[in-house]
């Protein structure tokens, strides 16, 4: 069993409130909780308003199925315009 975990610390462009930058990563985790099988938080800069730190974890057999979902998963947050990701740490368990 192979555990793969990504923290992303991220920009969120054209948010001006703290209720505007929840809003736009409920948006963003919801979809990538739907579309991939990952867990997903924000873990870190929760009082600033355009910045975050998002983790994604996801539990495979192999190391390559590990990898592929979690690189698709970037992929797909990468496809949001309003949030830019600006240093990404991979950690393998």
């Amino acid at each position: 069993m192979i555990v793969g975990s990504v923290q992303c610390e991220c920009i969120i462009y054209d948010t001006h409130s703290l209720k505007e930058k929840r809003a736009v990563l409920q948006r963003v985790m919801t979809r990538l909780k739907q579309k991939f099988n990952i867990s997903v938080a924000e873990t870190d800069f929760q009082d600033l308003w355009q910045r975050t730190k998002i983790s994604i974890v996801t539990v495979s057999s192999s190391r390559k199925a590990t990898e592929r979902e979690l690189q698709n998963a970037l992929k797909f947050l990468d496809s949001f315009p309003e949030i830019e990701r600006t240093i990404t740490d991979i950690d393998w368990l």
